[in-house]
């Protein structure tokens, strides 16, 4: 499937997540549709607890208190079981969601995968109207936008 541009409605999509917080993991279905009204960031990452995806979502972490003050949700997204991102969360102070595709239909749905890699590193701005209103997609994976563009693009939804 294509990459969906600015002004495209997001795809929808349903996938199992999970959140550490406060020491407490918790399991949910994430659904896309359920956020509507809402800004939401999607980070699609190609691996848990590799050096670059730390590094990525350890950076959207740190703003993650900006982007919930926008009005934003972050989460991210990648291939891997929820015990995986569970370790992840634990080892790297995450508490945003961490969502499980480990089938690669939302993957394929956003035009998002590589073969050979998985995925490429993506981001993705959702806005309150479920269309996409900014998108960043990596042509190897090592390069990510930062926290601070990204907040950015939510600021001009929110004016």
């Amino acid at each position: 499937m294509s990459i969906p541009g600015v002004g495209d409605p997001a795809p929808a999509f349903t996938l199992p997540g999970m959140v550490v917080r406060d020491g407490v993991r918790t399991d949910d279905e994430y659904d896309l549709s359920s956020v509507i009204g809402r800004t939401v960031v999607l980070a699609f990452y190609p691996g848990d607890a590799t050096p670059v995806c730390t590094a990525q979502l350890c950076s959207y972490q740190e703003e993650l208190d900006d982007f919930g003050d926008l009005g934003a949700v972050v989460w991210g997204i990648s291939p891997q079981a929820l015990d995986s991102h569970e370790a992840f969360a634990r080892g790297s102070s995450l508490t945003f969601p961490l969502l499980s595709d480990t089938a690669g239909s939302v993957v394929r749905d956003y035009g998002v995968r590589a073969r050979g890699f998985g995925l490429r590193r993506s981001v993705f701005v959702i806005g309150p109207d479920g269309i996409v209103r900014w998108r960043h997609v990596g042509l190897v994976g090592i390069r990510f936008p930062k926290a601070s563009a990204i907040r950015a693009e939510i600021e001009q939804l929110v004016r």
